[in-house]
């Protein structure tokens, strides 16, 4: 079973540094032996560490962990299993980001073909789905980010005031490009309000850098790979 290599972002600097002010690696335990570990994301609600991944092959079907002070527990303090409806059929399910901006809970996938194109959804209370367009803008353009970013490593978070997005630079493991919600264009726009390019300082070699997950804490940016 993968563990998670923690990582955090040193105030006044443009690095995430591993370990930094963190657990340096965190398990996941009680995973069903059908749990889609490549397909992953993670979020902070302001109380919880929840970590997802999709059901199999599924298309429709999500996992929910909970960090339970020392792993991230499926179904700990969790709905162990979350529904998501009414995506177009273009919808490309081969990654999804997550995140919490203190109202609701959101869900982002892209558009097949269209890598720069996120359809959004969001959790509807007392339920266990997570309905595209639900108090959502249904389909966001991420805008202007450099013609080497890496489409296929991506991430996003929400820090209590910006919601911003994340992706490597093509061929490396290092280099992380930074973009946030431009209200005023209805898109994310790489640089706005954000540092640029970021750093991962002391990556372990065990780590499986084809995929992350981010989130905010309230007190620090966190950024996660699985190990091999």
């Amino acid at each position: 079973m993968p563990s998670l290599n923690q990582f955090a972002y040193i105030p006044g600097s443009t690095n995430y540094q591993f370990g930094h002010n963190s657990i340096p690696n965190i398990a996941i335990t009680g995973a069903p032996a059908d749990a889609n570990l490549a397909r992953w994301a993670m979020l902070h609600d302001n109380a919880a560490y929840r970590l997802y991944c999709f059901k199999g092959s599924s298309r429709d079907a999500i996992y929910q962990f909970g960090f339970n002070g020392s792993t991230y527990a499926f179904g700990h303090n969790s709905i162990p299993e979350l529904r998501l409806e009414g995506f177009p059929a273009d919808v490309d399910p081969s990654s999804f980001s997550m995140l919490h901006d203190g109202a609701d809970y959101r869900l982002y996938m892209r558009r097949l073909g269209f890598r720069q194109t996120l359809y959004q959804a969001a959790w509807v209370p007392g339920t266990n789905v997570y309905r595209f367009g639900h108090n959502s803008i249904p389909q966001i353009p991420v805008l202007e980010f450099p013609l080497d970013t890496d489409w296929s490593r991506w991430g996003m978070l929400h820090d209590g005031a910006n919601y911003r997005f994340y992706a490597f630079k093509l061929g490396s493991n290092t280099q992380l490009y930074q973009g946030a919600f431009n209200r005023a264009s209805t898109s994310y726009q790489f640089g706005f309000d954000s540092i640029r390019e970021l750093t991962l300082v002391g990556t372990p070699s065990n780590s499986d850098t084809g995929s992350f997950a981010m989130l905010h804490d309230n007190s620090a940016y966190r950024f996660y790979f699985q190990t091999r």
